[in-house]
C-alpha cells in the first residue's frame, strides 16, 4: 500500500502538478484548496505527510498546521512562497517539521518527502532498543512512538520523537547540529541547521519543567547538543 498524501494549495495547478508527480511514485494523494477543508480531511484521515500551503483562504497554513498539532503528530512540510527567514521558523514555531520555499522543484518535494518519511533507519538500532526507555521522570515508549513526562502524555512531532529517541539512546554523547541532521533528517536532506535549533528548543519547551535550565538535553557550546545521563 503506498503512502497516503494530502496536498495543501489554493493554485490549483501547483496541486495538480504536485498529485501527478507523486501518483507516478505509487503515492496516494488527497487535495484540499483552503485551510478548513484541509483540517476537516486531517481530522477523518491520518496521512503519511501533508504539504501545507501558508497563503490559504478560510485559514492560513500557519493555523491549519497548529490546529493539526491538537490531535495529530502526522508529519507536515509547509509551502511558502516568501523566502524570509521568520516564515520559515514561524512554520516549524507552530508544529511543522520542514519547510520548501516556492517556487520548488517536484524532486525537491520528494526528496523531503522521503527524508521525513525514513523514520526508523539511521535512528536507534534493534538491538540497542528497548521496550521503554526510563529516566528521572521521562518515559519513552517505542513501540508506540509516545512520551510521558512524571506520568502526563506530551504530544511530540516526528521529528521532536526522533531527537529525543537518538539522544536518550546514546547518554552523554554529544552530537553536532549538522550530524543530527544528517541522521535524522537523512544525508540527502538539503535544509539548514537552523531547522535543528527550533527542534531542540521546541522538544525542551514540552519536556523539560524549566527550557532555560534543562534537565534532559543540555548543550555543548560551539559543538552540539546531548542527553545527560
Amino acid at each position: 500500500m503506498g503512502k497516503k498524501v494530502l496536498v495543501v494549495d489554493d493554485e490549483r495547478l501547483i496541486v495538480k502538478g504536485i498529485k501527478f508527480s507523486l501518483v507516478q511514485d505509487d503515492m496516494e494523494v488527497d487535495c484540499a484548496y483552503d485551510g478548513e477543508e484541509a483540517l476537516e480531511m486531517a481530522k477523518k484521515t491520518e496521512y503519511d505527510i501533508v504539504l501545507l500551503d501558508v497563503m490559504l483562504p478560510k485559514m492560513d497554513g500557519f493555523e491549519v498546521c497548529q490546529r493539526i498539532r491538537e490531535f495529530s503528530n502526522m508529519p507536515i512540510i509547509m509551502l511558502t512562497a516568501k523566502g524570509d527567514d521568520m516564515d520559515k521558523i514561524l512554520g516549524l514555531e507552530y508544529g511543522a517539521d520542514d519547510y520548501i520555499t516556492k517556487p520548488f522543484n517536484i524532486l525537491e518535494v520528494k526528496a523531503r518527502i522521503k527524508a521525513i518519511m525514513r523514520r526508523s533507519s539511521k535512528r536507534v538500532t534493534e538491538d540497542e532498543k528497548k521496550k521503554v526507555f526510563e529516566k528521572n521522570g521521562l518515559k519513552i515508549d517505542c513501540d508506540s512512538r509516545r512520551v510521558f513526562v512524571e506520568g502526563s502524555e506530551v504530544k511530540l512531532t516526528a521529528k521532536e520523537y526522533d531527537l529525543l529517541e537518538l539522544l536518550s539512546f546514546h547518554p552523554n554523547k554529544v552530537y553536532s547540529r549538522e550530524n543530527l541532521l544528517n541522521i535524522v533528517w537523512g544525508y540527502d536532506y538539503p535544509g539548514d541547521v537552523r531547522t535543528v535549533d527550533v527542534h531542540i528548543r521546541r522538544l525542551r519547551e514540552k519536556i523539560e519543567k524549566n527550557p532555560g535550565e534543562p534537565l534532559y538535553i543540555h548543550t555543548k557550546w560551539g559543538v552540539g547538543y546531548y542527553f545527560q545521563d
